[in-house]
């Protein structure tokens, strides 16, 4: 409270008027009570329940920051840029060839997702004598990153004819998930498959995205709530990743790129300078990964809200 009499200088020069003789603090055990209190009378309503979404986290912090908070703090940055492919099962010398800027999502694949509306197209490569399925519409655009020397369209075929092909996984930690009934590793329809980056085939690790983990969802590969978790609150792989144990997410960026080149699953590497979100209090890069927490069901009481807010006399009107 040291600097609180300045503080309501500075708000009363920025023409803000607050009654300061009256206010709340956080800091208040009063205030903490009311908001115990109010949590209650929401929590009897039947209103709080428990779900597990993708939300952004700060591993600096151990915590899921608002979308408000994570919009606020983006910068440039320097990441990964590389092609792995991702054989069919029935098939192995063809391969289908997603891009990717987070190698460290990739010992969490389960699947991988077309576009059913989409034309790819299956090139043989004479150079690595192996078919490889791409978008049609990006094709030009991944023959010169990948440097295809020599190469020709053998086939089109439509993304929904792809749904349903199984691929063999590119590491072996959840394979088990792909056992027996277990409908994992298998191509899955993504409408949010866009034709405008990449390959037309999007890697899933449906605990690190929120178009993967609904995808993963609807396929019935995973139960809501149920995404494999690997990394921990401190954004280090756990034990279940025994290669990359201990490891903090970003450091094992190279050592997974260097595993997936030796493994013939990585045909191309390269570097993307992009926009993207840093925690506002640490400056540490977050994670977007599946927590499982409560929630409160505002939309269940949409319409009171616009109702109350009605009541009030706003000023200016427009807000």
């Amino acid at each position: 409270m040291k600097y609180s009499k300045e503080w309501e200088t500075i708000v009363g020069r920025f023409g803000r008027w607050i009654d300061f003789e009256n206010d709340y603090k956080t800091m208040d055990k009063k205030y903490m009570e009311s908001v115990w209190w109010t949590f209650k009378q929401i929590f009897n309503k039947g209103l709080v329940y428990r779900g597990s979404r993708i939300m952004p986290f700060s591993c600096k912090c151990n915590t899921v920051l608002s979308n408000f908070e994570a919009n606020s703090n983006y910068a440039d940055t320097k990441d990964p840029a590389i092609y792995v492919t991702f054989p069919l099962e029935k098939d192995p010398n063809t391969h289908l060839i997603a891009w990717t800027t987070t190698p460290w999502t990739l010992p969490s694949n389960l699947a991988t997702a077309v576009n059913p509306e989409f034309t790819y197209v299956k090139i043989f490569d004479e150079e690595r004598q192996k078919n490889f399925i791409i978008l049609e519409a990006q094709l030009a655009h991944v023959v010169k990153q990948v440097k295809f020397k020599k190469h020709k369209v053998i086939e089109k075929i439509q993304g929904k004819d792809l749904v349903g092909l199984k691929y063999i996984p590119l590491f072996d930690y959840f394979k088990h998930l792909g056992e027996g009934d277990g409908t994992a590793f298998t191509i899955i329809e993504g409408k949010f498959v866009t034709a405008g980056t990449g390959t037309g085939v999007v890697h899933c690790a449906p605990g690190f995205g929120e178009d993967d983990y609904h995808a993963c969802v609807g396929a019935k590969m995973i139960k809501p709530g149920g995404a494999p978790m690997p990394i921990d609150d401190d954004g280090c792989f756990k034990d279940i990743i025994q290669k990359y144990k201990g490891m903090y997410f970003k450091d094992a960026d190279p050592v997974i790129m260097k595993d997936l080149k030796e493994n013939q699953r990585m045909i191309s590497s390269g570097t993307i300078v992009h926009s993207y979100p840093f925690c506002w209090r640490s400056d540490t890069p977050l994670m977007y990964r599946a927590v499982d927490t409560w929630f409160i069901k505002v939309t269940d009481i949409k319409q009171d809200l616009l109702k109350n807010n009605e009541k009030p006399k706003w000023v200016p009107t427009f807000v």
